[in-house]
């Protein structure tokens, strides 16, 4: 049976060879989809290609342009009389709110409606 070292020494040199293969593999496939590519009138956007973030390359969204969405205004669940603050229940408490809380009042005073 073969030593720690040699194993290693083996297994280490296996991955050179595999790590050299794969980049010819690559090199080899890449030109021959960039090669197809050119033969058939094929962009990186016609085939949806994501970076490597996960968000489509610059070539694909400006194929993809959507307008934005307009928001309607959510309604105030809860109003401050004094100070004619408000907010929607959304999101994180507000400081007058949160001041309010804390001074012992309820949150129940300030609810619209």
């Amino acid at each position: 049976m073969a030593s720690y070292k040699e194993l290693k020494a083996k297994a280490e040199g296996l991955m050179r060879q595999a790590e050299a293969a794969r980049k010819a593999e690559t090199a080899a496939v890449v030109a021959d989809i960039r090669k197809k590519m050119a033969e058939y009138g094929i962009s990186v956007a016609d085939l949806g290609v994501k970076s490597k973030a996960g968000r489509p390359t610059k070539a694909a969204a400006a194929a993809k342009v959507k307008p934005a969405k307009a928001r309607k205004p959510v309604a105030a669940k809860y109003r401050n009389a004094e100070s004619n603050e408000s907010w929607s229940g959304r999101g994180r408490l507000p400081r007058w709110l949160a001041a309010l809380e804390a001074a012992g009042r309820k949150r129940e005073e300030f609810a619209v409606g």
